[in-house]
């Protein structure tokens, strides 16, 4: 029987548009929405309510009140505005067509809906009555325009609230409203299979979905609406929550070869060679990943710490004892900046133990190689064979690794370095390389706070690194306006000269490469790499420095040579863009300029940051702007100079970002997959969806008893997914 109810419905809901509304309708709300079924238009959600209340006469509406009233357009008008582009629309609004003496002002602004409406057509409008020379006004009101069949007397209205939705250029709410409103009409079947199970309704006191879908958008009262928002934002966190509690059995129902190490092998020797001793963050995490890396089932673990906290060390030891049990490993880094930083400091810490093959080299010695796309054919395919006859023991590279040319005589663990930067497909790609399910550990140096863990990486094992090694000196971070302080600018390039003088590097970091070909219009042209560098060259100051510049937009060993020279001491200041964000070694690198730092992201400003306080001497960051003191990006650098916690800051950018940017999905141009939930505001609601669905899961695998909520997971869209299974 359920079976049947959900097929009806699911016929019923993917019905296309054309069977209800006008072709030209469903047409618009297929292109300018993405919703060209029914289901989709229904999933399409008010963004908040106009309360009518009880309806008002024009004539005794006063001043500050906040009035509901129903009237004919006696006079309509438009004009440009002055100040800026667009139109106003003005309309007097009488309770009878044929008095215009008691009449009441309504204006709009920038609102095309309204060309159509012309003396005669009945409005409701709901707003606060203000006073606008000497006239009642209502300025920009919610407003309905009312057909013959909204009832011939004011008596006869709807007043109920009326549901605004998200509107665009070529859809408005009110064509959003009228035709959910008709699709309404038409009868909902009066069951709809629940993807809830029922329990977990009762418990939560949560609407059924078919009663949930007509109150949203067309309740009696505002509570009402809002009882059935709550549902919704609740099975959209249980939805969320069971795909990654079903990805995270599957996973540990995949089997996987145990790889405990030896206590003689390279792992040991390099403990032993270790110049320095492991935090006692590092040893713990390191010993809780040794342990799931001994079992058979995949370890799939997200390991974050501060910039600098250790982590390439931590996962290094993982990977060698992968090594130690007969097994290849896979270090992915996002672009080929990182995978060579990667790469030169696992040589660096292996020292002769990475040299297996050459001559000279340590008995243990493993071969490490790398790959990316800029390398020579000869190269790769060199790396390529040591990788498939199993001679290469760890191989760092960036999306290059994921060619289908790429295999591996036996892969044991992936190392995934900012795993944001890959898309699900990607990562799988790699994945399935190996014969059995390899080990899979994801570092991250930007602090995740735990609302934003569990939603986007709940199923993964979470560890975090809080400590610095010993000796890290902090860093000093300053906001500099130029806007309020001029002659500060001199100042920067001033103080750099000071830091070269003393024997210490620079980093400077612009937003773009070059200079766009034309003006966007928003705003002063950014800082860019090609034009900062021309002009320090011309510096006084810097006269006699070496100056050298890196980019995404310079050919691979030329960026190689770039970052070894600086690496190497033979660049004095590195002017760069963000590909220097993270990974990048140079302890004697204390002073960065961050130019136009407005233009990035608070997690980006503090992976930049990163990369200077990583020696013995003490660093100092400047982020520079042109916006005056008191603008609300000025406020957000300050926000960061204030302090070096991650996760003070990640905390803080949640609360002052969209959800889609933080979770990923707007990062693709697309629309945020969180349609009603909040991280923030819903941290409590997510936490019981959670404790349910893995309850569930832990149940229930297959979710065999739950048909209803198994065919939703399986038929959510490819974006959903993407969205669902990013981590």
């Amino acid at each position: 029987m359920v079976t049947e109810q959900l097929e009806a419905a699911g016929r019923m809901l993917q019905s296309p548009l054309e069977q209800i509304l006008a072709p030209k309708t469903a047409l618009s709300l297929a292109e300018t929405l993405g919703r060209a079924t029914v289901g989709q238009l229904l999933g399409y959600f008010p963004r908040r309510y106009a309360e009518r209340g009880a309806l008002a006469e024009i004539s005794t509406a006063a001043p500050g009140e906040s009035v509901t009233l129903v009237g004919y357009v006696v006079d309509a008008r438009s004009r440009y505005m002055r100040s800026r582009r667009g139109k106003i629309y003005e309309f007097l609004l009488a309770a009878d067509p044929s008095d215009t003496g008691d009449v009441i002002t309504v204006s709009f602004f920038n609102n095309r809906s309204l060309e159509r409406v012309q003396r005669g057509t009945r409005l409701l409008v709901s707003g606060t009555v203000s006073v606008y020379r000497d006239k009642r006004s209502l300025s920009h009101p919610d407003f309905e325009i009312l057909s013959d069949d909204d009832g011939s007397a004011e008596g006869a209205v709807d007043v109920r609230p009326v549901p605004i939705y998200p509107a665009t250029k070529k859809v408005s709410s009110e064509l959003v409203r009228k035709s959910i409103r008709k699709i309404l009409a038409a009868g909902l079947p009066e069951t709809l299979p629940d993807p809830l199970p029922a329990e977990l309704r009762r418990a939560e006191g949560l609407m059924p979905y078919g009663d949930a879908l007509r109150t949203i958008h067309s309740p009696d009262e505002v509570k009402d609406a809002y009882r059935a928002r709550h549902r919704f934002k609740f099975e959209e966190a249980f939805l969320l929550q069971t795909v990654l509690a079903t990805r995270r059995a599957a996973h540990q129902s995949e089997p996987a070869s145990a790889r405990p190490g030896r206590p003689d092998g390279v792992l040991a020797a390099f403990d032993a060679r270790l110049p320095f001793a492991l935090t006692s963050g590092q040893q713990e995490n390191g010993e809780v990943i040794s342990a799931e890396l001994a079992t058979t089932r995949p370890m799939n673990r997200l390991l974050q710490g501060e910039v600098g906290s250790g982590k390439t060390v931590v996962a290094l030891r993982a990977l060698l004892q992968v090594v130690d049990s007969g097994a290849q490993t896979a270090f992915l880094a996002p672009t080929e900046v990182l995978a060579e930083q990667h790469f030169r400091s696992i040589n660096e810490l292996l020292g002769d133990l990475g040299g297996a093959g050459t001559l000279g080299s340590d008995p243990l010695a493993i071969r490490v190689e790398l790959l990316t796309g800029s390398m020579t054919q000869s190269t790769k395919k060199r790396v390529l064979l040591g990788l498939a006859s199993g001679e290469v023991d760890l191989v760092v590279g960036t999306h290059a690794l994921l060619s289908e040319h790429v295999g591996f005589a036996e892969l044991g663990m992936i190392v995934v370095d900012e795993q944001h930067r890959f898309g699900v497909e990607q990562r799988d790609a790699l994945r399935q390389r190996a014969s059995t399910a390899p080990h899979v550990l994801i570092m991250t140096a930007t602090p995740i706070p735990r609302t934003v863990a569990m939603t986007s990486f709940g199923d993964l094992a979470v560890s975090t690194l809080t400590e610095l090694p010993a000796g890290r000196q902090p860093i000093r971070s300053h906001v500099v306006a130029l806007d309020s302080h001029p002659g500060w600018e001199q100042r920067i390039w001033e103080r750099a000269r000071e830091e070269i003088d003393a024997g210490r590097q620079v980093f400077v970091v612009c937003p773009l490469i070059d200079e766009p070909s034309s003006d966007p219009g928003d705003g002063p042209p950014r800082a860019s790499v090609e034009s900062t560098f021309g002009h320090l060259q011309q510096q006084a100051d810097l006269a006699g420095c070496r100056i050298g510049k890196l980019h995404g937009g310079i050919p691979g060993d030329e960026k190689e040579a770039a970052m070894l020279a600086f690496a190497a001491g033979d660049i004095d200041l590195l002017v760069a863009t963000t590909v220097i964000e993270v990974g990048v070694n140079v302890p004697n690198a204390t002073l960065m300029i961050v130019l136009d730092a407005d233009r990035f992201g608070i997690a980006q400003l503090h992976q930049l940051r990163g990369r200077i306080g990583r020696g013995s001497h003490e660093s100092l960051c400047l982020l520079v702007t042109a916006l005056p003191e008191g603008h609300p990006s000025v406020e957000r650098l300050t926000k960061v100079a204030s302090t070096t916690d991650g996760l003070e800051l990640s905390e803080y950018d949640v609360e002052t970002r969209k959800e889609g940017d933080i979770l990923g999905a707007a990062q693709s141009g697309g629309v945020s997959s969180l349609t009603l939930l909040r991280v923030v505001q819903d941290r409590a609601l997510i936490e019981r969806a959670r404790q349910a669905a893995f309850e569930l899961v832990s149940r229930d695998p297959q979710l065999a008893g739950e048909p209803v909520l198994r065919q939703t997971i399986a038929s959510l869209d490819e974006e959903s997914k993407e969205y669902l299974e990013r981590a």
